[in-house]
């Protein structure tokens, strides 16, 4: 028997996933002076996914700033390894998995999805999740996708506050659906934005193509956060 990736014992720098600003994200809930998250993980898997860090910080008090990121000496993932990129937001809104609904707003929604999926020849009981309720690619709020396992509230581990959905790590950008409507709106001077699932202008990959939902306590944003793949 084989490692497939041989251990790594030493020091290894974070690397930067994202920073974002609330200026720019005004649903981000920081805590009370705090204007600016900046999320990092390590290039490993912990056990299955990267382990991210969450610093909550004050913008004003960022002097200090490297122009050039350090560079780690090994991943275990080309996918582990952000591409920079610029962000752009754009607010959506979207709906609960339907794994989270009851069964009778399940079957309305079946039945009201009939001519709408037929339109783009889809299912009618995955209209739905392609097409409306969860927004694929990188976000912050929102709710969870349950595509791999079913619905799993989560809890703080300080005060048992029921926890909400801070980001998503995405593996795609695009959804599943023929229209592509989840696709970025084209701002002027913006894009081009690829309209194919596969497009993926960060790089990087979470499992086999999933996603890593980082989880906080809307009570207080700075206690230990929760990782979901899904």
């Amino acid at each position: 028997m084989r490692l497939a990736v041989q251990s790594y014992d030493r020091a290894i720098a974070l690397l930067p996933v994202a920073q974002l600003y609330v200026r720019d994200v005004p649903d981000l809930s920081p805590p009370e002076g705090k204007d600016l998250l900046q999320v990092l993980w390590c290039p490993f898997d912990h056990p299955i996914m990267p382990r991210t860090l969450l610093f909550w910080r004050s913008a004003a008090a960022v002097t200090d700033i490297l122009d050039t990121p350090p560079e780690p000496p090994a991943v275990q993932f080309d996918g582990y390894l952000p591409e920079p990129c610029v962000l752009e937001p754009e607010q959506i809104t979207e709906y609960p998995d339907h794994l989270e609904l009851s069964e009778e707003l399940q079957e309305l929604l079946k039945q009201w999805s009939v001519p709408q999926a037929a339109e783009e020849d889809m299912d009618p009981a995955t209209y739905y999740d392609c097409v409306l309720s969860n927004a694929p690619g990188w976000k912050v709020g929102g709710w969870p996708a349950w595509n791999s396992t079913d619905p799993s509230p989560q809890h703080c581990s300080e005060c048992g506050t029921g926890m909400e959905v801070l980001m998503t790590v995405a593996t795609f950008e695009e959804g599943d659906d023929a229209g592509n409507s989840w696709s970025p709106y084209p701002h002027p001077g913006a894009g081009p934005y690829p309209g194919h699932r596969g497009y993926n202008a960060t790089g990087v990959q979470i499992g086999s193509g999933y996603r890593q939902h980082l989880f906080v306590c809307p009570a207080e944003p700075e206690h230990p956060h929760i990782e979901l793949m899904t």
